[in-house]
């Protein structure tokens, strides 16, 4: 039996606590009821980026042994919005999970488990044992290890039952939309609907214009392209957002290039995977390039180019592999997740992570991308194939200055302003952040709204005590200010820079997903804001008021249980076992590292930075009563062979694990001196 499924003190699995259950037909469901299966616990808040990647990772795995493994997703909210029983069946239905998913509100399966971060997965055996705590995303190859494993053992000791799972698939949404991410403006002679293109629109199903009457003359108003996120596809709209003026893309999930529209009886083969952010090329730029629009396609970890003139969509940035680790070998530094400026790979070698949404900078003529699954910003130039890395190390969180120090977390939506700055919804931060960009293209970041990971909430005012809450779009107003799709507070917002203080523009909308201003709805008429409202799987016209609410529902924070910790000499021990067929690569030096601060920065007397390792000794004040620990926990393994002496292949594949924890701490006299944390632990 190898080292992975070994165990010396056999830990079993606490029952399944919480408000309600989703895809099981209405059971409820308990871990007796799962005996005989491999079970795999996935704690995740839709919000989390990292949680998504996890979905996707499973996918694979959930098929391969639909006959003997159970996924259970945990749901543990962070935001309040997520504690919304409606929200998470939407959110369910979203992401296409096909497993139970237990909705844990107040977070008492994840209290029992100690999970103490999105995402943490927990394997238990057939037996109902606990085998493995796993944090973080990467686990997709040493689970393909540990489950056939897992299978041998408990088939020879008659353990294992085979048969169908407990998912039952819920009720879909139909419509023409489905859960839309962005929309953009295609004006006249750009879309299909330009002179002489011949397109007869159909009307939409279920579409709705929001209450306000607008012609749907797209020969001469101009149209609306709309990444319809959930049938992974893209869809041209009239301006009544109800005429259907044509589609691009096949519908099924997946990549590939070729025919996306169906044009002269041709039936489109190009496929899309939960397709984002888009950015209409300058005509000059769009003719050399030979594509007009810029797709963010997210799951497929690529950029694509639509031309609007022969229906065609080409990969233009992207080799489809998740980007974990920098090209080259598995080392872990301060460079191998951060900032490394311009990328010499060709951009269809290069590796993204989630690309959320694009925009174009007059300034640095390029497209810049808002690279969620990094926390980072990307840029791209189409004329000569360059992409670089233009801001953001990599660590998630909120920290300005310099573009090759600051911190970001899920950036999900761009504008650029009259000054070529890049205005950034930076989701996870709750915050509106800022690229001021020189005319030397040197870049420097700043937050104009939000303080950190773990606030939020709905109040206007200054912006140094306004809260939003997980922003995924942003627009530039024609008086310059800034409105955001302020998403979970269901509201489009407004930050005047002028005056430094935010404000309510509408509120009652449904997940608002993308905000955009349209100057043509009428001649001499003021402009209107068109906003995506993705829970309600459609776009919708919002008028800008002359005056702005004023609202205050108070500040938040994310609440989870506090560790309660003695002041002094903190012993830290992070837990990795690399997978059966993998083994640390030590080529260069320890291949693990951990990274530690905290809040308030007092907190920490010693012990603090970066260093190799993943075991460290923390001095804690003893005049702070409360923080938290920022830990980030690196580990790099290759395939290779297990024994101690067995060298790593110099093309070997090579993996790198990573985890970013917010460990609450109570500082109490009788409290704990140890810290242990689970990278890849093994029980």
């Amino acid at each position: 039996m190898s080292e992975t499924v070994r165990t010396q003190h056999r830990v079993r699995a606490s029952e399944l606590v919480g408000r309600n259950w989703l895809n099981t037909g209405g059971k409820s469901l308990d871990l007796e009821a799962l005996r005989g299966k491999i079970v795999l616990l996935d704690f995740w808040t839709f919000c989390c980026i990292n949680c998504l990647h996890v979905l996707d990772e499973l996918r694979p795995l959930e098929e391969q042994y639909s006959d003997v493994l159970v996924t259970v997703g945990v749901h543990s909210p962070k935001f309040e919005h997520e504690a919304d029983p409606v929200a998470l069946a939407a959110a369910v239905e979203r992401y296409e999970i096909h497993h139970p998913v237990l909705d844990d509100p107040e977070l008492e399966t994840w209290k029992a488990y100690t999970a103490r971060a999105w995402p943490t997965l927990v394997v238990i055996d057939p037996e109902g044992y606990i085998v493995a705590h796993l944090s973080g995303e990467g686990h997709a190859d040493g689970l393909a290890v540990l489950i056939p494993e897992l299978i041998a053992e408990h088939e020879a000791k008659g353990t294992l039952h085979r048969g169908s799972g407990p998912y039952v698939a819920p009720e879909a949404t139909s419509g023409t939309l489905r859960f839309p991410g962005k929309a953009l403006f295609l004006p006249t002679g750009r879309g299909s609907a330009g002179p002489g293109s011949g397109v007869q629109g159909s009307v939409a199903q279920g579409a709705s214009d929001g209450g306000t009457s607008a012609a749907a003359d797209t020969a001469t108003g101009g149209s609306w392209l709309v990444t319809d996120t959930g049938h992974h596809r893209l869809v041209e709209l009239g301006n009544d957002f109800q005429t259907v003026l044509r589609t691009y893309g096949s519908g099924t999930r997946g990549h590939a290039d070729g025919p996306a529209a169906a044009v002269d009886s041709v039936e489109p083969t190009a496929r899309f995977n939960e397709p984002q952010g888009l950015v209409l090329l300058p005509q000059e730029v769009a003719a050399k390039a030979g594509y007009d629009v810029v797709i963010a396609d997210s799951v497929n970890h690529r950029l694509r180019g639509l031309s609007l003139t022969d229906g065609t969509a080409t990969t233009i940035v992207g080799n489809g592999v998740q980007r974990l680790l920098e090209t080259g070998p598995a080392r872990v530094d301060e460079d191998a997740a951060g900032f490394t400026g311009q990328l010499s790979e060709h951009p269809l070698e290069v590796s993204l992570s989630s690309p959320w949404d694009v925009v174009w900078s007059a300034k640095l003529n390029a497209v810049v991308i808002a690279m969620a699954g990094t926390h980072q910003i990307f840029s791209f130039e189409p004329l000569t194939g360059a992409v670089a890395i233009i801001a953001g190390n990599g660590l998630e969180g909120l920290l300005d200055g310099p573009a090759h120090e600051a911190w970001f977390a899920q950036p999900s939506g761009l504008a650029e302003d009259a000054d070529g700055n890049i205005w950034v919804a930076d989701s996870e931060t709750s915050a509106l952040r800022k690229l001021v960009i020189d005319d030397g293209g040197t870049v420097t970041v700043e937050t104009a709204v939000g303080k950190g990971l773990f606030d939020f909430g709905f109040r206007d005012g200054p912006a140094s005590e306004a809260r939003l809450q997980h922003p995924l779009g942003v627009t530039v107003l024609p008086d310059g200010s800034i409105a955001i799709a302020d998403t979970y507070n269901g509201a489009v917002r407004r930050y005047d820079p002028a005056a430094g203080t935010v404000s309510t523009l509408a509120r009652g909308l449904s997940e608002p997903s993308d905000v955009i201003v349209d100057h043509t709805h009428a001649a001499g008429s003021e402009p209107l804001l068109v906003v995506v409202e993705a829970n309600k799987h459609q776009l919708v016209y919002v008028p800008i008021p002359k005056e702005a609410q004023q609202v205050d529902e108070g500040a938040s924070q994310t609440h989870r249980p506090k560790s309660p910790v003695a002041p002094g000499l903190l012993e830290l021990t992070v837990r990795f076992t690399a997978p059966t067929g993998q083994k640390l690569d030590d080529r260069w030096g320890d291949p693990t590292q951990l990274k530690i601060s905290s809040t308030p920065p007092e907190l920490l007397v010693a012990g603090g930075g970066t260093s190799v390792g993943l075991l460290r000794t923390l001095e804690l004040s003893s005049g702070i009563p409360e923080g938290i620990l920022h830990i980030t926990a690196r580990a790099a393994a290759c395939d290779g062979p297990e024994d101690a002496d067995g060298e790593i292949p110099d093309h070997a594949a090579c993996h790198l694990y990573q985890q970013d924890w917010g460990i609450p701490v109570l500082l109490t006299d009788d409290g704990d001196t140890e810290l242990v944390l689970d990278l890849r632990g093994m029980d």
